[in-house]
């Protein structure tokens, strides 16, 4: 059975899955009086407040950046990338750091494209680069951080400063790898074979719709339980907690680096996200959860397993983690 087949009841079923939801959700808001209903205990009217309010905040730039996602896969070759890049291994991984500028795609979407790079002859650091940091360095991205934020304690500057350090370093230290190929799982060309030899039949428009089924089926559950998850935590765990822990220079920073690896919430949104913790804890544990999030999180590692072995992907999230809590330090200090 050829393997796009057989994901296409599972993107169906996710689709129609995250859109019921949001139509649910979006309905209770529609629908709920203006003045609090006195039939619905506290805690509960504050957990549909918070929920709905990140996902009606958040849906329009999720959709913004699936359809940029989806127009830089049907009309970018990844050739173009490789004849502009410079020749300087330091200024090939900065550019590539950089092109998320381009490439408005979250880690939903550019592990495919990071893949495709390596197969038109990226090397492997100049890949990782480009996944670390595409995430943070791109438009919608940095939009959404900036209406978040705008530009209070430096968080904004931190995000964008901090995503790039971060993925060079990691690009560096790669870079001097003796054998970078032993960086990839066995079954990674095997894959690539498949994709190529396998392509989608069809129309760009087909393409597009189908490739728009698949990221918002992954997207919008995501959202969902991103948003419940944030309105659970607010209305479950103890104010008086979340202020020890967010008056705390270093648990802050733990705590939500922490969050961020569970929660795996796409980095076009996780602003919105954390949003309600910035009244409770410190700029640099924000900083940290909205860099450390885009790079390392549950879902993110389970894509770049299709690609790296598990010894890379643990000494890119030890490396990464013990850099964002260096970064998330150090805000914390300038704050």
């Amino acid at each position: 059975m050829d393997i796009r087949t057989a994901t296409q009841p599972r993107i169906a079923t996710g689709l129609t899955a995250g859109i019921g939801l949001t139509v649910v959700l979006l309905t209770l808001r529609a629908l709920s009086p203006e003045e609090p209903s006195e039939n619905l205990p506290e805690l509960v009217q504050d957990f549909f407040t918070l929920s709905i309010s990140v996902v009606i905040e958040s849906l329009p730039f999720v959709f913004l950046g699936v359809i940029l996602s989806i127009g830089v896969q049907l009309f970018v070759p990844a050739r173009v990338f490789t004849r502009l890049l410079p020749t300087h291994p330091v200024a090939r991984r900065a550019v590539m750091s950089l092109l998320g500028v381009l490439l408005p795609v979250c880690e939903c979407g550019n592990v495919p494209l990071a893949r495709g790079l390596l197969v038109k002859g990226l090397s492997v650091p100049e890949a990782m680069t480009f996944l670390l940091a595409a995430p943070i360095l791109n438009p919608v991205t940095i939009i959404t951080t900036y209406q978040a934020f705008g530009w209070d304690h430096g968080i904004l500057l931190g995000r964008i400063l901090g995503g790039f350090a971060i993925a060079n370093l990691i690009g560096w230290l790669f870079s001097m790898h003796p054998r970078q190929e032993q960086l990839l799982t066995p079954r990674f060309e095997a894959t690539c074979h498949v994709d190529h030899d396998k392509p989608v039949e069809g129309s760009r428009f087909r393409r597009g719709v189908l490739a728009f089924a698949e990221e918002t089926s992954t997207m919008l559950p995501a959202l969902i339980v991103g948003s419940a998850v944030a309105g659970a935590i607010q209305v479950g765990v103890s104010r008086d907690l979340l202020a020890t822990l967010g008056g705390h220079p270093v648990l802050s920073v733990l705590a939500l680096m922490a969050l961020a690896f569970i929660i795996a919430i796409c980095s076009n949104v996780d602003a919105f996200f954390i949003l309600s913790f910035g009244s409770t804890f410190l700029p640099g544990s924000i900083v940290a959860f909205l860099v450390f999030g885009a790079m390392v999180d549950v879902k993110m590692l389970a894509l770049l397993r299709t690609t790296f072995t598990a010894s890379t992907l643990l000494r890119v999230t030890l490396t990464v983690g013990l850099c964002c809590l260096v970064l998330g330090l150090g805000v914390n200090l300038l704050a």
